[in-house]
């Protein structure tokens, strides 16, 4: 091989290099405008969209918290604001700050029964589980047949250990929803209970 083909073979190489990089390029920046532009319409059913959504600023979801929390401080007679107070606090998990504002909300409307639902789900998560049994009692005196609150009555009842209450709360559960998929689950509970062990 002589010198001037060897040459010849370097830029050769070079130039396939550099036109398959720019190519690559072009193909790769045609795909994420392509994505961009169907965005979530090539999710499979139940597949979450991750990204697709606009861009959130951490600091301006931040204040939007604090302008919320501050607005159900100012009008404690706010009702919709002690709600939404509530719900972002419950939505970070600070169950006690959530509770706070739900109580708010309950003294404005005592009668109101998604407070009393929600005072025994915040309960339940933090762990208040005699709170918890007493919120959802008093939502079912509302509305008997409402499967969320009857399944959290039985999650209250067996992890406050009380074999009759939680027989009878699986019981109205059963009765108003006979295909739950909690029921399973509160019946075993339920057993290990009536033969002494620890529910889990």
């Amino acid at each position: 091989m002589t010198r001037e083909s060897l040459l010849y073979l370097v830029i050769g190489l070079l130039l396939g290099l550099g036109v398959g990089v720019v190519f690559a390029s072009v193909l790769a920046q045609r795909d994420a405008q392509r994505a961009e532009s169907t965005g979530a319409q090539d999710l499979q059913p139940g597949q979450p969209s991750v990204g697709t959504g606009p861009r959130v600023n951490p600091q301006g979801a931040q204040a939007a918290v604090t302008a919320t929390v501050e607005q159900a401080r100012k009008e404690p007679g706010n009702f919709d604001a002690q709600l939404k107070a509530a719900e972002l606090y419950y939505q970070i998990q600070r169950f006690d700050q959530a509770i706070e504002f739900l109580l708010k909300a309950n003294k404005l409307r005592p009668d109101d029964f998604q407070t009393m639902a929600g005072l025994g789900v915040v309960n339940l998560d933090a762990g208040h589980f005699e709170e918890a049994e007493k919120w959802y009692r008093a939502a079912i005196a509302k509305k008997s047949d409402d499967v969320a609150v009857l399944a959290g009555l039985c999650a209250s009842t067996l992890e406050l250990g009380k074999v009759k209450p939680a027989e009878d709360a699986i019981a109205m559960l059963e009765k108003v929803d006979p295909t739950s998929t909690d029921l399973p689950q509160f019946r075993e509970k339920l057993t290990s209970l009536k033969s002494g062990d620890k529910p889990k």
